[in-house]
């Protein structure tokens, strides 16, 4: 996104989102925070925000490398001719005979329950971090879900808390998002909510009833620009790359954007409590896309 022009075309869902500096801005980086600097700054400031955005924490070559493994498991057709798993860039159509996103016989159902998936959201960075944040021992959740978005879908995460989806256990949880390659607005980056951890869910409950999803109150809203004018905030944005990883809490409202490029918008979300925390039940079985959690 060209913080200079109002020329880029976004989207969520479909619908448009007018790129101005009235609903955007830019997301802080927290890098500078991490240990040993100063760990107690960096819990506060998770607080403050509702999240952390951290560059480069993680080894780029295995977020991409992870990538192409990802991809490597479709069947010919997905990729452009002339490109390699690990660039994940859209041929324009899906193969014939794919099983829905995310459900038993998709690679999205098998990555998440394979060796290469367990050792990179493994990561001790990862959980060493989480503890931190957490202030005690951390647990990795099972339930550990993979995004995959192409041009075309006109679909994303609509703005949404993550509470409202896990709301039969502890509410001290940490999210991590990892986006699994390059993710700038018009790959379908993930965009936050400036300040919104701090509304009372009743601020937003009318913005419930304005949905293309009505069976599902679980989600606020899928016209990202009246959110943001109805609530008068900023959406936050990054131009994301392959080994930064953001973290928020679980009452910040977030959303993503269409993906509009030819690369395919991968990203991996993994949640930790307090291992001597109860958590919801539903999040301790692997993600499946029908799992209804």
């Amino acid at each position: 996104m060209d913080r200079g022009t109002h020329t880029v075309n976004l989207s969520s869902n479909g619908v448009p989102i007018p790129c101005t500096p009235e609903l955007f801005g830019p997301l802080r980086p927290s890098a500078d925070l991490l240990p040993p600097r100063d760990p107690a700054a960096l819990r506060a400031r998770l607080h403050a925000d509702g999240y952390l955005y951290l560059p480069g924490l993680l080894d780029r070559s295995e977020v991409l490398r992870l990538r192409g493994r990802y991809f490597s498991l479709f069947p010919p057709g997905l990729l452009a001719a002339g490109t390699t798993p690990e660039d994940g860039i859209f041929s324009g159509r899906e193969p014939a005979g794919l099983p829905e996103y995310g459900v038993a016989g998709h690679p999205a159902h098998t990555f998440v329950r394979s060796a290469a998936f367990d050792r990179f959201v493994s990561d001790p960075a990862l959980a060493s971090l989480a503890a931190l944040l957490l202030g005690a021992e951390a647990r990795m959740l099972p339930r550990r879900i993979l995004r995959h978005f192409h041009r075309g879908a006109r679909r994303a995460s609509r703005a949404h808390v993550d509470f409202d989806y896990m709301d039969r256990g502890s509410p001290t949880v940490v999210t991590l998002w990892i986006p699994v390659g390059d993710c700038p607005p018009r790959t379908g980056t993930l965009v936050y909510l400036e300040g919104s951890h701090r509304l009372p869910p009743e601020e937003y409950a009318p913005l419930r009833d304005i949905t293309d999803r009505p069976a599902d109150r679980r989600q606020i809203c899928h016209d990202l620009e009246l959110t943001a004018r109805t609530l008068g905030r900023r959406w936050l944005w990054a131009d994301f790359a392959a080994g930064d990883v953001m973290v928020h809490v679980p009452r910040v409202i977030h959303a993503s954007l269409d993906t509009t490029t030819d690369a395919m918008r991968l990203s991996a979300d993994v949640r930790f409590v307090r291992a001597a925390d109860t958590p919801d039940p539903r999040w301790l079985t692997p993600w499946s896309a029908d799992d209804g959690a």
